[in-house]
């Protein structure tokens, strides 16, 4: 019985024995397949990068569309509708068929506005003043130039982007063709208005127009800025939208500007990275009011040609269709339409 007794003992320290390595074991069990799922994970993330910096590079950056925008603005006295095609960044360079065939397509304006940065090379001004030929507005064509323009563009470290303007160190720039350009779009119809501020008659609206240049840069001249015709419907064309504040502040009611590429590069619910603009990133792209003023920050339609890329940002025009503000409609509004 005692010898009986002894084997179940035996056999019972033998399980127990047994069962050690085991719980040792499973850890590393598991480590040993965590590491295959992880590895799987980052290969999966990495290949998802790839494939959103291809479709960036070569679909969405090249996905032009126009956005069609109304806006209930105008006097209830003035036109029935004012169309303006509003135009930015578009970064041109001495063979881009796909973009100046796009401008070719764009339905004809009354206004047309280009708000700088017509340029990615100094070499592509003839190309750049051709390419937004077709575009002209019929009662006015109107431009002011931004920073590509006046200065040749080059690579860039992207991270000096995410620093805070103040803390970038300034970089020597060689000095582009922005007269020739300037000349030559003169030349061709379009008026130029660097740092001027007039009073014009568009189809029976009285207008006072302001036109401001690049404020990214420091050239803009807020002298010419306050109204003379307050009366008049105010009319303020700007590369950077950072002098917006001090224009809507001069009374001016419709504002457009560029420069930011609508942030170019954008997350959902997060927004555009960045803007290099002062202004909050709420206030850089689409059209934005400000109190009884309304301003519109176009996307653009290029980018840096050292920088080819976009994502959930696509290059873009925008036809703007200013409608009386009447009495029943309550304040001014606007719907866009993308197309």
């Amino acid at each position: 019985m005692e010898d009986l007794l002894l084997a179940i003992r035996d056999r019972g320290g033998e399980h127990a024995e047994s069962a050690e390595p085991k719980l040792v074991a499973g850890p590393e069990r598991r480590r040993h397949l965590l590491v295959p799922v992880l590895l799987r994970i980052l290969l999966a993330i990495a290949g998802i990068a790839v494939l959103c910096v291809v479709y960036g590079v070569f679909v969405e950056r090249r996905a032009f569309r126009l956005v069609r925008r109304d806006l209930a603005i105008l006097p209830a006295d003035g036109p029935e509708a004012l169309t303006v095609l509003h135009l930015s960044d578009l970064h041109v360079v001495r063979l881009d068929r796909r973009k100046t065939a796009f401008l070719a397509s764009l339905p004809a304006a009354d206004v047309t506005v280009v708000t700088g940065d017509f340029l990615a090379e100094p070499e592509a001004v003839e190309a750049a003043v051709a390419a937004v030929r077709p575009t002209r507005g019929r009662l006015a064509s109107w431009f002011v130039l931004g920073s590509n323009d006046y200065y040749v563009p080059r690579p860039k470290n992207p991270i000096r982007y995410f620093l805070p303007q103040h803390n970038r160190t300034p970089r020597r720039a060689r000095t582009g063709r922005a007269n020739v350009l300037r000349t030559m779009l003169t030349a061709d119809g379009w008026r130029d208005l660097t740092n001027l501020r007039d009073e014009l008659d568009l189809d029976g609206l009285p207008v006072e127009l302001l036109g401001l240049d690049d404020a990214h840069i420091g050239r803009q001249d807020l002298r010419v800025a306050p109204r003379g015709a307050p009366s008049a419907f105010g009319i303020a064309v700007m590369h950077s939208p950072d002098s917006a504040p001090e224009i809507v502040a001069c009374g001016y009611r419709f504002l457009v500007a560029g420069h930011t590429h609508g942030g170019q590069v954008r997350f959902p619910l997060i927004g555009a990275l960045v803007t290099n603009s002062h202004l909050p990133r709420r206030l850089v792209s689409g059209l934005i009011r400000l109190g009884d003023s309304f301003l519109h920050v176009s996307p653009g339609l290029g980018t840096s040609k050292y920088a080819p890329f976009r994502f959930l940002c696509p290059p873009e025009a925008t036809l703007l269709e200013l409608r009386p503000a009447r009495a029943d409609q309550g304040p001014a509004r606007s719907n866009a339409h993308p197309q």
